[in-house]
């Protein structure tokens, strides 16, 4: 009885505060703007594992609240976006860079992308983009900056990891879907293992780092990433 009583009096006490989350923020956070814990490397060096990345969900649309369904749609995800999405394959949650759109043909020949015929461009990446990463992990790696038309990002590979996904031949992309993939390029679950990703299937874009911590080494704060924008 007594436990009774207390749990009425906890309810009575914080229903207003239950009631303003479950009728305000959750729809906010579904329609409007979001966070997303990144727990894995595939999107290294530009997203390290420990960031909380900021996701926009009104970037392209507005959404039924914790729904899919679309109310209105003002643009669609663009070349070189970082977009939040649901993977076709099994619907897990995944951060990922746009690298073709409807329309576009895509080839890869060792980990050098071509879209519509055009090879991309390559150059050395600035030190200071990768610093955030793991002594060991930069020590094996190979950095560039790729331009994906006026656009540029970093991209990664690691030569020691045997992968059969540094080439692939010659596809379109087929209307109302998007390849995507992650910028660590030979350690990313992505279009060339599941297929194009569905219009619908993409939430929103992340546009920024809000907090970082390394889940590598006792969660210490990555103070230099903290409020940094996305490219």
């Amino acid at each position: 009885m007594k436990r009774f009583l207390f749990i009425r009096r906890q309810w009575s006490e914080w229903r207003s505060t239950i009631l303003v989350i479950l009728l305000g923020i959750v729809p906010l956070k579904s329609s409007f703007a979001d966070w997303n814990w990144v727990p894995t490397s595939s999107m290294n060096p530009t997203i390290l594992e420990g960031d909380l990345v900021y996701v926009n969900k009104l970037a392209y649309d507005l959404r039924v609240p914790l729904t899919l369904k679309r109310l209105s749609r003002w643009g669609d995800p663009e070349a070189g976006d970082i977009v939040v999405l649901f993977s076709p394959e099994d619907g897990t949650r995944l951060v990922k860079r746009v690298v073709g759109v409807p329309g576009d043909t895509l080839e890869m020949r060792n980990n050098i992308l071509f879209v519509n015929g055009q090879r991309l461009r390559y150059e050395v990446l600035p030190e200071r983009v990768f610093d955030g990463l793991e002594a060991d992990l930069r020590a094996r790696a190979v950095f560039a900056k790729e331009s994906l038309g006026d656009r540029e990002h970093a991209v990664m590979a690691i030569p020691a990891v045997v992968t059969e996904r540094r080439s692939f031949a010659r596809l379109q992309v087929p209307e109302g879907k998007y390849f995507v993939m992650g910028d660590n390029r030979d350690l990313s679950q992505d279009s060339r293992y599941f297929g194009f990703a569905d219009r619908e299937q993409i939430v929103g874009e992340a546009t920024a780092v809000i907090v970082s911590f390394n889940i590598l080494d006792r969660y210490q704060p990555r103070l230099g990433r903290f409020f940094t924008e996305l490219r």
